[in-house]
């Protein structure tokens, strides 16, 4: 396993943040991560510097000011809850988190060109989709998947994987810039897992000679980055759900999530 892939609770700390990883800490160009615990009353600044950044409350509420922008989120009691509101930083911004009730707030971010307009992302608009059957189920909640939340380069979705279930199968890559076919990709897994001493597994495999290559046991507050290979699947322990946040970006033109399956993984899939 890759020790650079698999991204430990605790491992990248620094600025306020309890994760904070950035594309220099990956070795790529374009996604970035960070979570922020506030106590009550506590407040968090910082500047959006040439990257975009979606606020995602993981439990609790908070107000979001962006520029001359403010936003009550209203956030939820755990990722378990169901689907959250949010808001948009553009590039080149300052913003700040403050909560009265304290909470702990995810930041995925992606650098990007255009100066998009702050905006607010109504939970109750956030597409939920069922994918797969069976032991195969799981929920995703597309609250900035391409076609649901307008950014440059950002794609962000939350996957809700029942205990004892396979999710992110067949194997699947995003590594390639193939037009209508393929598109390139960099990836952050970000999980939690509900109930005490719940774990998970998450998957890597090379899609390419050296390529990326990880199996990780993961637990609350661990990462995975994917830069390229097969990924899939990430996988439940019975009896403890799993949640996972996947931040996207990369080169393309074009703002779109294509991907190719694993060939040998697709036949009987459901």
């Amino acid at each position: 396993m890759s020790k650079d892939l698999y991204v430990p609770k605790g491992a990248t700390t620094g600025g306020g943040y309890v994760v904070d990883i950035d594309p220099e800490r990956a070795g790529w160009t374009y996604c970035s991560l960070r979570i922020v615990e506030l106590e009550p009353g506590g407040t968090h600044a910082f500047d959006a510097g040439d990257s975009e950044w979606i606020v995602v409350p993981l439990n609790g509420g908070c107000t979001v000011h962006a520029g001359d922008e403010e936003f009550q989120l209203l956030g939820r009691e755990s990722v378990f809850g169901g689907a959250t509101d949010f808001a948009y930083v553009p590039r080149q911004t300052r913003a700040q988190i403050a909560s009265g009730a304290g909470g702990r707030f995810a930041l995925a971010g992606a650098k990007c060109e255009r100066q998009l307009p702050a905006r607010y992302g109504p939970a109750p608009e956030v597409p939920v989709e069922q994918r797969g059957s069976g032991t195969q189920l799981r929920h995703v909640r597309n609250f900035a998947s391409a076609d649901a939340f307008e950014c440059d380069k950002l794609i962000a979705v939350e996957v809700i994987t029942p205990g004892g279930n396979w999710s992110s199968y067949p194997p699947h890559k995003h590594d390639e810039n193939r037009p209508g076919e393929e598109a390139e990709l960099e990836e952050i897994y970000y999980f939690e897992i509900d109930g005490p001493n719940g774990f998970g597994y998450q998957r890597v495999s090379p899609s390419r000679e050296g390529g990326s290559d990880v199996l990780a046991e993961v637990r609350s507050g661990d990462a995975v980055l994917v830069p390229d290979g097969w990924h899939g699947p990430s996988i439940a322990q019975p009896g403890h759900d799993m949640y996972y946040l996947n931040v996207m970006a990369g080169p393309g033109e074009h703002r779109e999530w294509r991907i190719c399956f694993h060939p040998d993984h697709t036949e009987g899939y459901r």
